[in-house]
């Protein structure tokens, strides 16, 4: 049979591409004969380079220093893609856990531009652009600063011939109750006495560009970084949908016998365009003899569209007598997950 694996990472535990291959080694323990095929996801946040460079022959890993959210140099990467693309992850290069502490008012997306503007110097066609899981609330203007603005729009480098795509799962607008400062500020340590001033700074910041509406869904993402590229010309695409048209998931879909996805936490949210949601929703059309499985740290909801589906949680409570050991060793268990899941195809 031939079996695709295409869960997203299990955030704070595993990668995707690391679950995937779990899966795959615990399925070919009783199903040696399969061809069995990985394509890690993401929904653009951490993980989203590890996903590429899993799933797509011949993908570059290229270096790049850039300067870190705390505004120290870090040592990161970003992919090239055969087709001439370059996937750059803000998480990689300005992520929240880059951080020994909190810095709401320092905390730069500077380096995020700075690993852009390396991938266009090299050549870059065209840019996937993840920006999930950012330290800052600055509305993008650093990485823009990065890219040649210097308060004068025209100043900008020109967007490269394939376009900017920008993934990520955030709906929020840049300002407001909803908005970068109000909903995620406190994550990132703004206080809730604070979040006034910042939205103040960020509508500021909004209003030199009016051609752009900064209550575009999805321009509060990454700390108002969402609204920056949109200046810059960028398209936004919700994270796992994007993620799954760049790696050509519908076509890898086409023959599969079983299609297994999966994610950290499977809750009521997780049909909201979450990475199992999307895997499933092509596999009906591209694949639609094909079974659904699943595979996820908990499960919290209906599988009503699932085959068959394992949650780490319990395999661990059977195997060790205690939950906690799934978030320990979340790839054993996914191990042995794949390996439960062949056995009921």
């Amino acid at each position: 049979m031939r079996i695709v694996v295409a869960p997203d990472s299990f955030k704070g535990t595993a990668t995707a591409a690391s679950v995937a291959q779990a899966v795959r080694d615990g399925w070919l323990t009783e199903r040696p004969d399969d061809d069995v095929v990985l394509v890690p996801m993401a929904d653009g946040g951490e993980g989203t380079l590890e996903a590429f460079a899993t799933a797509v022959p011949g993908a570059v890993r290229v270096p790049v220093t850039v300067t870190g959210p705390a505004g120290t140099p870090v040592e990161t990467w970003w992919l090239m893609l055969p087709d001439g693309r370059a996937v750059v992850e803000l998480a990689a290069t300005s992520g929240l856990p880059m951080l020994d502490q909190l810095l709401p008012d320092t905390a730069t997306s500077r380096g995020f531009g700075e690993a852009i503007a390396a991938a266009l110097d090299a050549g870059a066609t065209g840019l996937v652009l993840g920006i999930g899981g950012s330290a800052s609330t600055d509305g993008g203007r650093p990485v823009l600063e990065a890219l040649g603005y210097d308060g004068d729009r025209g100043a900008l480098r020109a967007l490269p011939p394939l376009g900017v795509t920008v993934l990520t799962d955030v709906t929020s607008p840049l300002l407001g109750p909803t908005g970068a400062a109000a909903v995620f500020g406190p994550q990132k340590g703004i206080e809730p006495s604070r979040v006034a001033f910042f939205d103040e700074q960020l509508a500021a910041w909004a209003a030199r560009f009016p051609s752009v509406d900064p209550a575009t869904p999805g321009a509060g993402a990454a700390g108002g970084v969402g609204f920056g590229l949109l200046a810059w010309g960028a398209t936004l695409a919700r994270g796992a949908d994007g993620v799954a048209e760049v790696l050509g998931l519908a076509d890898r879909l086409d023959g599969a016998d079983v299609v297994i996805s999966g994610e950290g936490r499977y809750d009521g949210q997780s049909a909201a365009g979450k990475v199992p949601s999307v895997v499933r929703s092509l596999t009906a059309t591209h694949a639609p003899g094909a079974r659904s499985m699943l595979v996820a740290g908990a499960i919290e909801a209906s599988l009503d569209d699932y085959a068959a589906a394992a949650s780490l949680t319990v395999l661990a409570t059977q195997t060790t007598g205690e939950p906690d050991d799934a978030l320990a060793d979340p790839l054993r268990f996914a191990t042995i997950a794949g390996r439960r899941l062949a056995r009921l195809a």
